[in-house]
């Protein structure tokens, strides 16, 4: 199991995907909290069985897959529905990935997670490095690369934690403004270089 527990999060269109991308290519073992969330309820699990359970087959799709976009409507309309698919999922997420972070050999790792204080995840990890840009390059960046309008986009952003709460829970701030990869590249390696030394001065 890796010795130090990094939480890398960040609002949307704030470039979480390549920083962690740059991480791994350094050799750091990452987990990505969007991904466990899907896999906890994937066909034959446990967590889309209890779904279908509660809200009916019409909640799936003809492949057997979770309808999600049905899903999504039903939690966004119906706060006790809300209530009770946190209730059923934020425990399965919370075993996985601790199961997923005892499995890594990296020196340390990460736990990328865009909703890692909304979802209370902070007691998982040691360290929170933010990436950080500000609201009008999120939502630049997230119209370029996503089918989403600019207030489906909005909405997202202001359903997440403000900036300035995201920065005051920060132990590093990674500021990813710049459109050039190389300065990006640059800032990565003097974190792994501080992450590295941390792991060696917890052992000495």
């Amino acid at each position: 199991m890796s010795e130090l527990i990094i939480g890398l999060t960040g609002g949307i269109g704030c470039g979480k995907s390549t920083v962690t991308t740059l991480f791994e290519n350094l050799g750091v073992d990452a987990i990505d909290a969007d991904i466990v969330a899907r896999e906890v309820v994937a066909p034959k699990s446990e967590g889309l069985a209890a779904i279908v359970e509660k809200f009916g087959k019409g909640f799936l799709l003809e492949s057997g897959e979770l309808d999600r976009a049905k899903l999504r409507s039903e939690i966004f309309s119906n706060d006790a529905s809300k209530n009770w698919l946190n209730q059923l999922l934020h425990p399965l997420i919370r075993t996985s990935i601790e199961q997923q972070i005892s499995a890594c050999t990296s020196p340390y790792c990460l736990l990328v997670a865009p909703l890692l204080i909304e979802n209370n995840l902070l007691h998982l990890i040691d360290r929170v490095l933010v990436i950080d840009v500000d609201e009008a390059t999120q939502l630049t960046r997230t119209l370029a690369r996503d089918p989403s309008s600019e207030k489906e986009i909005k909405a997202i952003i202001a359903s997440q934690v403000t900036r300035s709460q995201r920065r005051q829970a920060a132990d590093d701030i990674l500021d990813n403004s710049s459109t050039d990869l190389k300065i990006l590249k640059d800032n990565v390696a003097l974190l792994h270089s501080k992450y590295l030394a941390l792991v060696t001065s917890a052992n000495t």
